[in-house]
């Protein structure tokens, strides 16, 4: 079994925002990059039409997404009125500070924690 933990989140974009979404997005990310050394991924994904988005993190551990949840919590709300928040999924057991930062982050954006426990499996990453 694996400590990793894969976060997943899905909105959709409001109206008229893409530009700027991406744009604070690849700040997002570029900022990830340099602040969290111990993240193993993390990518934006927008859909064909350009209607949503989805953030996916893959963390080492929880204590890495327990990091980038205190890092990089504060860079969130201005991407709030960009976006509708629909999902946030993770894949792995997770801590209560875990737990409320995330339900923190759905009172700012909307959305619902949907949390997925490991049945079986392996990684290799």
């Amino acid at each position: 079994m694996s400590d990793f933990v894969v976060y997943l989140d899905t909105s959709e974009v409001r109206p008229g925002e893409l530009g700027t979404l991406k744009v604070k997005m690849a700040h997002l990310a570029s900022f990830v990059e340099a602040n969290e050394p111990r993240i193993s991924a993390y990518n934006v994904y927008f859909s064909g039409d350009g209607s949503r988005m989805s953030v996916l993190h893959i963390h080492k551990d929880v204590a890495s997404l327990e990091f980038h949840m205190k890092v990089a919590g504060p860079l969130f709300p201005p991407i709030a009125p960009l976006v509708k928040l629909l999902t946030v999924e993770i894949f792995g057991a997770v801590t209560e500070a875990v737990l409320e930062q995330l339900t923190a982050k759905t009172q700012l954006l909307g959305g619902t924690v949907i949390l997925h426990d490991l049945g079986s499996g392996f990684a290799r990453v």
